[in-house]
C-alpha cells in the first residue's frame, strides 16, 4: 500500500509516530553527544536537530499558506535555509532541544486546526513542486523517520512501518526516473517484484536484500545488509 492511499488521519499518525521515534533517540543523547557525527557528511547531530526543527517550522508556513491563501514559502531561499541550520547548530543544547519540541508542537497544532478545505489547497515545496497541503504529512513522515537513522545512535530502517518503506521505495525510484538517473539499476527487495529503474536499459547491477536494507541503500544511508549482482556502487542522488 502507498502512504497516499491512507486516510489523512492515518497519514498524520505515521508522521507523529516518526516524530516520537526521533524524539526518543534524541532523548537518549547527552548534550555532549550532540557534537558527534551523523550519517550526513559534514553535519553533526546539532545540525541535524536544527534541520528537523526548522523543517517543522517550514511546514507550518505551508499550512498557513493553505489555510489563508497567502503565499508563505517554506524558505526565503536555499541560502537562508542553510544559514538557519548552521546558526541553529551553534545554539546551546537546551535551546536546540527546545527548538525541536516547540516546532513539533506548532506543526501538530497547525495540522489539528487546519480547515477541511485547506488540505486540498495547492502549495509549493522547497524544490518547486506544486502539491496539495495534504502532502505535508508525507514530507514530514519521510523527514523524521529517515533522520532518526541519521542521528547514528541506533535508529533502524527495520522498525519503519511497512507502508513508509514501500512509499519511500516508490518515491526514490520516481525521483531517479524524473532525473534520468539509475540506468541499468534494478532493486530487488526480498518478497517484492524487482524494480528496474529504467526498463529500457540493460541490467548492469541488481541490489537485493531485505526491503529495509534495500530502501536504506537507495536512500543513501549505506550498504548494510544488501548484496550486489554486478559492480558495487553508491545509489544515485534522489533529493
Amino acid at each position: 500500500m502507498d502512504f497516499h492511499d491512507l486516510p489523512l488521519q492515518e497519514q498524520l499518525l505515521l508522521a507523529r509516530r516518526g516524530t516520537s521515534y526521533f524524539a526518543q533517540r534524541l532523548g537518549e543523547l547527552s548534550d555532549a553527544d550532540l557534537d558527534g557525527g551523523t550519517l550526513l557528511d559534514g553535519w553533526t547531530r546539532r545540525h541535524l536537530v536544527a534541520h528537523v526543527g526548522y523543517n517543522a517550522a517550514a511546514l507550518c508556513r505551508l499550512m498557513d499558506w493553505a489555510a489563508t491563501g497567502t503565499e508563505t514559502p517554506m524558505y526565503e531561499s536555499a541560502e537562508q535555509r542553510g544559514r538557519e541550520i548552521h546558526e541553529g547548530a551553534t545554539s546551546p543544547a537546551a535551546a536546540l532541544r527546545n527548538l525541536f519540541d516547540h516546532t513539533v508542537a506548532r506543526l501538530d497544532e497547525k495540522w489539528r486546526n487546519a480547515p477541511t478545505a485547506a488540505w486540498g489547497a495547492q502549495i509549493r515545496t522547497a524544490q518547486g513542486r506544486e502539491v496539495l497541503a495534504s502532502e505535508t504529512a508525507w514530507m514530514r513522515t519521510r523527514e523524521v523517520w529517515i533522520h532518526t537513522v541519521d542521528l547514528n545512535n541506533g535508529g533502524r530502517f527495520g522498525v519503519f512501518p511497512e507502508v513508509v518503506l514501500d512509499t519511500l521505495l516508490t518515491d526514490i525510484v520516481g525521483m531517479w526516473r524524473k532525473k534520468t538517473l539509475g540506468s541499468g539499476l534494478v532493486l530487488a527487495p526480498i518478497g517484492v517484484t524487482p524494480v528496474a529503474v529504467d526498463a529500457e536499459s540493460a541490467v548492469e547491477v541488481t541490489v537485493s536484500g531485505p526491503k529495509e536494507a534495500v530502501v536504506r541503500w537507495a536512500a543513501g544511508r549505506g550498504a548494510v545488509g544488501v548484496e550486489f549482482d554486478g559492480p558495487r556502487q553508491h545509489p544515485p542522488t534522489w533529493l
